[in-house]
């Protein structure tokens, strides 16, 4: 039956002051007028005229209108579409699910979820510029090219409507990109476990692999109690040491060495000083090592980009970088304070010790409960005994059939043995097309930084600006992050056209990775090779994982390495991480490359400059001041034969560097001796902060100054007999650098990097050797402060262990955790008297 036609133009009506209400809440008044026009009653008539986006409306307006015809329907009911309905989602919504919006034209549905839909544009590339500034009574409009990014290069839209990038698991929207709509369980690999009885032979490992570690650091803590002990006239069944008034969420630091304190160590009950059990150790034999060194400041000439290029100047200046974290090029140093100074430490004959602040004596306490590492190396002997575990992991003799002398190990995901084989003796490995076990998400620069922005959203950071490092003189500058990222791509030159090389600098931040790239986290943690040892959370023989909630963790990343590159070594302003190692081991995958090319003219440009830095080097570094014939030794003695490349103009030639993405030189351990040597020789020889020659080493490999180019290579060779491992990393290749292994990059592309720090058991001994090693290093090192925590790793990791092999076997009894526990709850309450170190 038919409406009256008073009905009708009251429900007309009714819904014409709906829409004028909506349209004028949003602020758009012109379009709530335009709306009047929309009613067929008052088309033609004297209503408002028609604009011509509103001619097209009307058009469709009529489509609708006959179709309601031909369907019974009268052409003023009001019909409502429910967007919900599943059959209107899956045959008429045009909404993107990428870019969310319905007026970008024709969209390809995919069949297998029937909810999701992609438009063209989104399909094919993505467009990013700066968005423009508004200012009152001024709008300024910053224009930047436009780039284009293929969101998903290598699917076709047949394919999309097989399964869309959602359903595959490779959706790179905002909201896909920080897990908002896909769980982590959907992506691939992601569900790795390892069996119950693979679980059980890692933990008699661990247990085989620890246990002389365990034994020694019992062995170190003894020797304090027997010196309380006798200082205090008892025996060691009557010594009682308090546990230290401390926060389980804190990391406490010797006030001497700075090495953090895991355990036994004597505390000043006047100015809260904590002292380690090494330092008493060496202040009761009067060599106090970190007593009388002296703090590194750093001072530098004030030079120019004319310098850095050839031009001789003379320095009159200098500047003190408050940045005490940057590399160790002191020109002047200043005596440590007097908490640190070994004249201000005396220990009496009985063994105590007198603070430094003269009114207190020493107090011997513990941070965990009494007894627990003792009973904790019984424990262990005895479960070792019980499963008849010898007490060191012992080297086959047999070398491994791929061993070859001047080239890292190339080994498949699940040869768990083979890596082992390697890994025991510390040596790098590599594993070839790891991005191949994960879903496939894209790693392109603008794909991560349309992730990490976030302008409005309240939980994110409003970010345009990042900090870099130009590799040419190794200072900070701040650049938008957008022309970073297209320098990245298609390179950036300074005024003279050498090309500028920078790396971000801590971008995202290694505690926020996973916060700001959730997506991106996941998928590292899906292709990382061997997880038993390198994944973050499952890895059974990662130690790291060992540590207890309640505990303050070191961090171990996911963290990214995002620099420019060239294939040329330029000599100065190369993309390099210079040579260093790390104080736990690092599985480092290079997830995405872009080639830069110059021309002729820039390549020409290039070389004269080259030829410029060699007379320089010649006159300031080797004092040559005659003629130098320039067509001799800048370029032409640097061919490195042995590593079956070519040289021409510092250019590496080959299918190897043609693919690759970064040239690697790890050092062996064994070679570090001649490799210090090497640098304490011809340290002079290299430039670090503005690109001025080295003048102090503390360590030549803790202060991170040095690059070995081609050149310093071969002679190192010649003089010392050693050379590094030498290899490409190429696209979707994991390296996993043993700690302790001198190391350093050259990037041949602009890559994206990105590393995971864990602790394997094999190299414990190795960890605890470099935190013993920091401690020997100034005040104001980058390297001084140890964050690792190894020690405490150790003594968890064992606990752990011994409670997997035997459920009863636990070493700390639950009363015991249910104070450590409290001692958090406490530590809450109360602010503590020494230095803390929170997570930022």
């Amino acid at each position: 039956m038919d409406r009256p036609r008073e009905q009708d133009d009251s429900v007309s009506k009714e819904n014409e002051e709906v829409s004028v209400a909506k349209a004028s809440r949003r602020g758009r008044k012109k379009d709530a007028q335009v709306i009047k026009a929309r009613n067929p009653s008052d088309v033609g008539g004297d209503g408002v005229a028609l604009t011509a986006s509103n001619e097209k409306d009307k058009i469709l307006e009529d489509d609708i209108q006959k179709k309601r015809k031909s369907s019974g329907y009268n052409v003023s009911e009001e019909v409502k579409i429910s967007k919900r309905d599943p059959k209107w989602v899956a045959e008429e919504s045009l909404m993107c699910h990428q870019c969310q919006r319905n007026d970008k034209g024709r969209v390809v549905r995919c069949l297998k979820c029937t909810t999701k839909r992609y438009c063209i544009p989104c399909l094919t590339n993505c467009a990013d510029r700066l968005c423009s500034y508004y200012m009152p009574n001024l709008v300024l409009l910053i224009w930047h090219r436009l780039v284009y990014v293929m969101r998903y290069p290598q699917m076709i839209e047949d394919e999309v409507a097989v399964a869309c990038p959602f359903c595959r698991g490779i959706c790179n929207c905002k909201s896909c990109l920080r897990l908002e709509y896909v769980p982590v369980e959907m992506l691939k690999n992601s569900n790795w476990k390892i069996s119950k009885d693979e679980e059980v032979q890692h933990y008699k490992y661990i247990v085989q692999s620890l246990l002389p570690h365990l034994k020694q650091l019992n062995e170190e803590q003894l020797m304090e109690t027997h010196i309380e002990a006798k200082r205090q006239g008892i025996s060691m069944s009557e010594l009682k040491i308090p546990i230290a008034d401390f926060d389980m969420d804190e990391r406490v630091y010797c006030d001497i060495c700075r090495t953090s304190i895991f355990d036994l160590h004597r505390s000043c009950s006047n100015c809260s000083c904590d002292i380690c059990h090494i330092c008493c150790g060496e202040i009761r034999d009067g060599n106090l090592c970190c007593g009388n060194q002296e703090k590194v400041i750093l001072k530098y000439a004030k030079v120019g980009i004319q310098y850095y290029h050839g031009e001789d100047i003379h320095v009159e200046n200098e500047v003190e970088l408050a940045d005490e974290g940057k590399a160790q090029l002191a020109a002047e140093t200043c005596s440590r304070d007097d908490v640190r100074s070994a004249s201000n430490w005396k220990a009496n004959k009985d063994g105590s010790i007198l603070c430094h602040c003269g009114h207190g004596i020493l107090e011997l306490k513990s941070m965990f409960p009494e007894n627990w590492v003792s009973d904790l190396v019984r424990k262990a002997d005895d479960v070792a005994k019980a499963y008849k575990l010898v007490d060191t992991v012992r080297l086959p003799g047999a070398q491994c059939l791929c061993f070859e002398a001047n080239a890292s190990k190339d080994i498949q995901h699940e040869d768990l043995k083979h890596f082992q084989y390697h890994w025991m003796r510390a040596e790098p490995v590599i594993v070839r097309n790891v991005l191949e076990a994960a879903s496939g998400l894209s790693w392109e620069p603008m794909v991560m930084w349309r992730a990490f922005r976030q302008m409005k959203h309240v939980k994110y950071d409003r970010l345009l600006n990042v900090k870099t490092i130009d590799c040419l003189d190794w200072s900070e500058y701040e650049i938008n992050v957008h022309q970073f990222f297209t320098g990245y791509s298609e390179g950036r030159f300074h005024k003279n056209n050498w090309p500028q090389i920078l790396k971000l600098k801590d971008w995202p931040s290694s505690n926020l990775f996973e916060e700001v790239l959730p997506r991106h986290a996941a998928e590292f943690k899906c292709c990382i090779p061997f997880k038993e040892y390198t994944h973050p959370t499952k890895g059974v023989l990662n130690i790291a994982i060992a540590l207890p909630d309640i505990c303050l963790k070191p961090e171990m990343g996911p963290k990214t390495y995002i620099a420019y590159g060239v294939a040329q070594e330029f000599g100065r302003g190369d993309s390099v991480t210079k040579l260093h190692c790390n104080t736990s081991d690092a599985v480092n995958v290079l997830t995405h490359t872009a080639e830069v090319t110059f021309s002729p003219g820039q390549l020409a440009k290039i070389e004269n400059l080259k030829k410029q830095h060699f007379e320089h080097d010649q006159r300031e570094i080797f004092r040559k001041t005659e003629a130098l014939d320039v067509t001799v030794g800048w370029c032409g003695n640097t061919c490195e034969n042995d590593m079956d490349s070519s040289n021409a103009g510092g250019k590496l030639v080959g299918v190897e560097y043609d693919e690759g993405g970064a040239l690697w030189d790890i050092f062996r351990r064994q070679d570090v001796p001649k490799l210090l040597n090497y640098l304490n020789k011809h340290f002079r020889e290299f430039r670090h902060t503005y690109c001025l020659p080295v003048q102090k080493v503390y360590h030549p490999i803790h202060d991170q100054t040095f690059y070995l180019t081609l050149e310093h290579k071969r002679k190192l060779k010649e003089e010392y007999g050693i050379e590094p491992w030498t290899f490409v990393q190429k696209l979707g290749d994991a390296v996993l650098i043993p700690a302790g292994c001198p190391h350093q990059v050259r990037n041949l592309k602009s890559c994206i990097k990105v590393a995971m720090d864990y602790v394997s058991p094999e190299n414990v001994s190795e960890c605890i050797r470099l935190t013993e090693e920091f401690r020997l290093l100034p005040d104001g090192h980058r390297a001084n402060e140890d964050m690792l925590e190894v020690k405490k790793m150790t003594l968890y990791a064992m606990d752990r262990a011994l409670k997997g092999l035997e459920p009863n076997a636990g070493s700390m009894i639950p009363e015991e955790e249910v104070v450590l526990k409290k001692k958090v709850l406490k530590g809450k309450c109360k602010k503590a008297g020494r230095r803390k170190a929170k997570n930022a």
